[in-house]
Order: C-alpha cells, then structure tokens, then sequence
C-alpha cells in the first residue's frame, strides 16, 4: 500500500530529472509572465501617446483659418 501511494504523489524527489525540467519550467513562465507585463505596460503607454496626438491633432483642424 506503501508504493500505491508514493506512486500517487507528485513528488520530484523520486526522479531528479522531473525536478530539474519542472524548476525549468517555472522560470520560463515566470520570464514569459514578466514579458507580458512590460509588453502590456509598453501597449499603455503607446495608446495614451496615441490618443493624446489624435486629441491634439484635432483640436489644430478645428481652429478657424
């Protein structure tokens, strides 16, 4: 019964090799988390760049000639 259990827990300790490519694993969505959020960031900034140029942009064609 002892094995049955050990064979149902997820455990890395048994193959190191499931350990090695598990921490692996959770750098690289921790890299690609990290990406996102200043690629996000980065979006932010170039929309509200954008929207304040199409703003001022058109209050220049609105003013009488």
């Amino acid at each position: 019964m002892a094995k049955a259990l050990i064979g149902h827990l997820n455990s890395d300790l048994r193959d190191p090799r499931l350990a090695v490519d598990n921490a692996r694993l959770r750098n690289r969505v921790a890299e690609l988390e990290s990406l996102v959020l200043r690629l996000s960031e980065e979006n932010d900034k170039l929309m509200s760049a954008r929207a304040a140029e199409i703003l001022t942009g058109d209050a220049a064609e609105m003013q009488p000639a």
